[in-house]
């Protein structure tokens, strides 16, 4: 069984900065990338940022600049720097793996709320 844990969701003003972090456990095998992806609501989830297992990362053009997705230190994990938030950041937070745990598919995390408001 995979489980993906999100952590350090919250409330933050404009212009500030928050992190996300994502562990991925269980029985993987490999992972091929993660990655992190937002639900605003009355909207679709969209995609934030991925990054590979060989370190390519790529952002959706409303965050580049202002977000940063990075391995963490500890294996399987994934964080997500955000920085000069704005109120059109806000959302429900997920996080996504690209894994291989007995069959290749994706997994989900239970997701975090991120609210940017003054």
């Amino acid at each position: 069984q995979v489980q993906l844990v999100e952590s350090g969701g919250g409330l933050v003003q404009p212009g500030g900065s928050l992190r996300l972090s994502c562990a991925a456990s269980g029985s993987i095998f490999s992972i091929y990338a993660m990655g992190w992806y937002r639900q605003a609501p009355g909207k679709q989830r969209e995609l934030v940022a991925t990054i590979t297992s060989g370190g390519m990362t790529n952002y959706a053009d409303s965050v580049k600049g202002r977000f940063t997705i990075s391995r963490g230190n500890a294996k399987n994990t994934v964080d997500l720097q955000m920085n000069s938030l704005k109120p059109e950041d806000t959302a429900v937070y997920y996080c996504n793996a690209d894994l291989l745990s007995g069959l290749r598919r994706s997994y989900w995390g239970q997701g975090t709320q991120v609210t940017v408001s003054s």
